[in-house]
């Protein structure tokens, strides 16, 4: 057995060494030619081109009398570039260049006048550079920002260069537009961008743009870290190994790719906006989405497929929804009401005092967030609506969900921008992941079915997901700036609804973001 194994391994790297032979003679080779270059016999020759042109994996061409690689070939090299997005292509390539750098290495993409962050590998160095995934960042301070602007067709780079504010971020950041362009210039000649602490003082940055094979700005990788580890004349050395990590990405993005937003299939939904949307929930005994307008202050259903509908306007603000006993349940100017037959009527018996975070358990009890003392209480509320048991916490959770089996509950806290976990029987709850505030404001939060986080990041153009350990490992960007909530539903639970305000925009943002209030729907996420 063991001599039919190594024969069998030897034959197969006569035949790879046959397919590599061929590949690399774009002329293709004559059987004479590849029996002189690989040294093999000519029977054993024989064999292994009749089977690799059985397999499709060469071709003869009758005419020249040569081989050239076949159609398999193609079909597994078609398969191999035509990765699912920008951030799996990039995966590989970042991974490479924090191995060869030592250094943090960063993907990001435009996103108007800014770059945002979609991944990053990390360096083993203590001291690093450590933005996150999900940071948005002023172009014209970034290498990354930078880079994209070099590589975009002139009319467009110059619309853009025209429209950024040079705000300085660093004292060494670019402030005369003639400096910026001239500096583009030189990006494009060598392929690569520089930023030399002109967006955090003692940290140095080269990225390169990636360009798909249709032409098309994708979005930019880099490698940053200590100004005293990536010194000008390292990063010299650096430069050309970023542009060729970046051209190698490109080459694997497809026009198809090109064409589709990374938020997939995101629609807003048929209806009109609202001034603050928010509270989404889905009712599975209905198959339907509640959710409510807090400022014009209204109750609205959905039923997928159809518009949105308007089941009742209210006198006060709305200040809480979330689905009780199996219908809504809505907070207006202190009142308590359900919707029951059609109609909003009176509750009584819920709390008194108010809750900045309201959310319904599994089987059923209701748990909220309210002032104690100096402190706020996480906890089920009781008979009288006060709050029993839970955690005490430092500040308010702004938004609390449940994961779909009930264990634990998630808190959002927008003023540290901390994401909690808390599991009954413990005495604490454990610190999930910290959102930095360039990403955006934390909203509302979700749980899907494999115990990921999502949160809706107010300012932040996006929604973000968090793996069960803490980890970052999707940003969602969105056509609108102030995403305020989520939940998942759908016939499987896996479209995720998205809320948004327009409330706090100015007239500029509006006409930038036109679809702020709507609300959006996106199938197949919640897997």
């Amino acid at each position: 057995m063991p001599a039919r194994s190594a024969d069998g391994t030897a034959a197969l790297e006569k035949a790879l060494d046959v397919l590599d032979a061929v590949g690399s003679a774009p002329a293709g080779l004559s059987q004479a030619e590849l029996a002189t270059q690989l040294a093999l016999p000519r029977t054993t020759l024989y064999r292994l081109l009749g089977t690799l042109t059985q397999r499709a994996l060469l071709r003869r061409d009758p005419l020249r009398r040569v081989y050239c690689l076949g159609q398999r070939c193609m079909d597994y090299a078609r398969a191999a570039y035509t990765l699912p997005d920008l951030v799996a292509a990039a995966g590989t390539e970042l991974r490479a260049l924090r191995d060869l750098s030592g250094e943090t290495t960063y993907l990001a993409t435009q996103d108007g006048l800014e770059v945002v962050a979609l991944e990053r590998c990390a360096s083993p160095h203590n001291q690093r550079s450590q933005s996150e995934p999900g940071q948005r960042k002023p172009m014209h301070s970034t290498s990354q920002g930078k880079a994209i602007l070099a590589a975009l067709p002139a009319p467009e780079r110059d619309a853009l260069v025209k429209e950024l504010v040079l705000t300085p971020v660093t004292p060494r950041s670019l402030t005369d537009r003639r400096r910026l362009v001239a500096e583009l210039k030189l990006t494009a000649q060598r392929g690569w961008a520089l930023d030399d602490e002109e967006m955090v003082l003692g940290t140095r940055c080269c990225g390169a743009a990636i360009v798909d094979r249709q032409g098309r700005v994708r979005g930019a990788i880099s490698v940053a870290g200590p100004a005293f580890r990536l010194t000008l004349a390292r990063l010299q050395l650096l430069g050309p190994e970023v542009v060729e990590a970046a051209r190698r990405i490109g080459a694997q993005l497809s026009a198809a790719q090109a064409v589709q937003p990374t938020v997939g299939t995101l629609q807003p939904v048929p209806g009109d906006w609202a001034f603050h949307g928010a509270w989404p929930h889905w009712h599975a005994g209905e198959g339907a989405l509640y959710w409510a307008d807090a400022l014009a202050p209204a109750l609205h259903r959905l039923v997928p497929g159809q518009d949105d509908a308007l089941i009742s306007r209210l006198d006060a603000p709305v200040q809480s929804l979330l689905l009780h006993q199996g219908q809504p349940l809505l907070q207006s100017a202190e009142q308590w009401q359900r919707l029951q037959g059609g109609q909003l009527q009176a509750v009584s018996g819920m709390p008194a005092r108010p809750c900045t975070a309201l959310a319904a358990h599994p089987q059923g009890g209701l748990w909220a967030c309210q002032p104690e003392g100096e402190r706020w209480r996480v906890g089920e509320l009781g008979p009288q609506g006060d709050g029993l048991g839970g955690w005490l916490l430092p500040e308010p959770a702004t938004a609390l969900a449940w994961q779909p089996d009930g264990q634990a509950l998630v808190l959002a806290c927008a003023h540290s921008g901390s994401l909690q976990v808390a599991e009954p029987g413990r005495a604490a709850p454990r610190r999930l992941a910290t959102v930095p505030r360039g990403s955006g404001q934390l909203g509302g939060v979700a749980v899907d079915a494999r115990g990921g986080v999502w949160a809706a990041l107010l300012g932040g153009w996006s929604v973000a997901r968090f793996e069960p350990d803490g980890a970052m490992d999707q940003v969602l960007p969105l056509p609108v700036p102030s995403p305020t909530d989520l939940c998942f539903g759908g016939a499987d639970g896996r479209t995720l609804y998205i809320t948004s305000s327009r409330d706090t925009l100015s007239r500029e943002a509006l006409e930038a973001a036109p679809l702020s209030g709507r609300l959006f729907a996106m199938p197949g996420v919640g897997a």
